[in-house]
């Protein structure tokens, strides 16, 4: 019987393993290593930013920003509901309101139109969310910015190594975030980073993210977290980093032949290759089912797994999450771009070991169930 292709798979063929064994060799294994501060300087340079502080994970990351721009009690924070709930749930933990917009049936980012109609003059910020493969249209938000004195955060964690129009995503907001989990184009296993170009802005995520320590250093003015990610995390960091030029060609090879193999599928729609301000790096191959498919993604999904394929629904809508339904949110609200993609939307095997046969099959399986 043949194995299963799981959704994703780490490519793990650089200097992972002589970074690794150089940490045990020397002992270095907790958070103070030197590998922390390599990883960080040379992420900042493929980002294009000034400053990057290493954390935990990406949902880490995104509290510490919320953190940093000390965005509380009665701020609002504009964000997509098509996203993963640590967006939402590092703005309602420090107090503050998110405030809800729908995302555009072509790219399943933010429809940036829908924007300017939830400014009042409660908004701290807007958080932008870089779903799948291609970019939230950033231009427009960056002129609402400017317009209302608002903060942008960048949520980058899908988009390492997509540009913008050119320039690195992740260099756009006032702070950016990233998140090293598996199936991201650099992993450390969990790990996550904050980037900016303001060094009051970093210095303040540093103290942040070590217990907010000082001189002297038991004596505390503010409640930090530990956040501090290890030289061990770091060397594989680092590793990753260095491939990530080849780990971008990998990925839109795979993308633009999955999407010659599957151009004739019936009853999906497939991502597009690009826009007009970005080529989709394709973070994950992603597909939707028509309205006339008589089955959701859930029941896909588990054809799929029949044929030992493994694949993953798309995100729940914020709006519809029911912890946060219990806390009075959102309620009466509708997004309906959204619900519907939430619901027949899944991703196919498209992680960076994905091999050209196991594509091949993944093919046939597709085209076995819809047909």
């Amino acid at each position: 019987m043949d194995q299963s292709i799981p959704v994703n798979e780490p490519l793990l063929e650089g200097n992972e393993r002589s970074y690794l064994n150089e940490c045990i060799d020397t002992g270095w294994i907790s958070s103070e290593g030197p590998f922390v501060e390599r990883f960080e300087q040379a992420f900042a340079r493929a980002v294009g930013r000034r400053e990057c502080i290493s954390v935990s994970n990406g949902t880490d990351a995104l509290e510490l920003a919320v953190r940093v721009l000390d965005i509380g009690p009665g701020d609002e924070v504009i964000l997509p509901t098509f996203t993963i709930i640590s967006c939402a749930s590092a703005i309602v933990r420090a107090g503050a309101s998110p405030v809800l917009i729908d995302c555009e049936p072509v790219t399943w980012n933010m429809d940036v139109s829908q924007i300017a109609e939830k400014i009042t003059p409660r908004t701290k910020a807007i958080m932008v969310v870089h779903i799948y493969g291609l970019p939230v249209d950033l231009d427009p938000v960056l002129e609402l910015c400017e317009k209302h004195d608002l903060n942008l955060i960048e949520d980058s964690a899908e988009s390492i190594g997509l540009d913008y129009k050119g320039r690195p995503c992740g260099g756009f907001g006032d702070i950016s975030v990233f998140s090293f989990y598996a199936n991201k184009h650099v992993t450390t296993g969990e790990g996550g980073m904050v980037a900016t170009n303001d060094a009051a802005l970093a210095e303040r995520g540093r103290y942040f993210r070590n217990l907010s320590f000082k001189d002297p250093r038991f004596v505390h003015d503010d409640l930090g977290w530990n956040m501090r990610i290890t030289n061990i995390q770091a060397a594989v960091g680092l590793a990753q980093t260095e491939r990530l030029d080849h780990f971008m060609e990998l990925k839109k090879a795979m993308g633009v032949r999955y999407d010659r193999l599957l151009k004739d599928l019936p009853g999906v729609y497939l991502p597009p290759l690009s826009m007009p301000y970005a080529d989709n790096i394709f973070w994950v191959y992603a597909l939707v089912l028509d309205d006339d498919v008589p089955f959701d993604a859930v029941e896909m999904i588990r054809r799929m797994a029949e044929r030992r394929i493994g694949m993953r629904p798309f995100f729940w809508p914020m709006h519809e999450q029911p912890v946060l339904q219990k806390m009075g949110l959102f309620e009466g609200e509708a997004y309906p771009v959204s619900e519907r993609i939430a619901r027949r939307g899944f991703y196919i095997p498209s992680g960076l070991a994905l091999t050209e046969a196991q594509q091949d099959r993944v093919t046939e399986a597709l085209f076995d169930v819809l047909s």
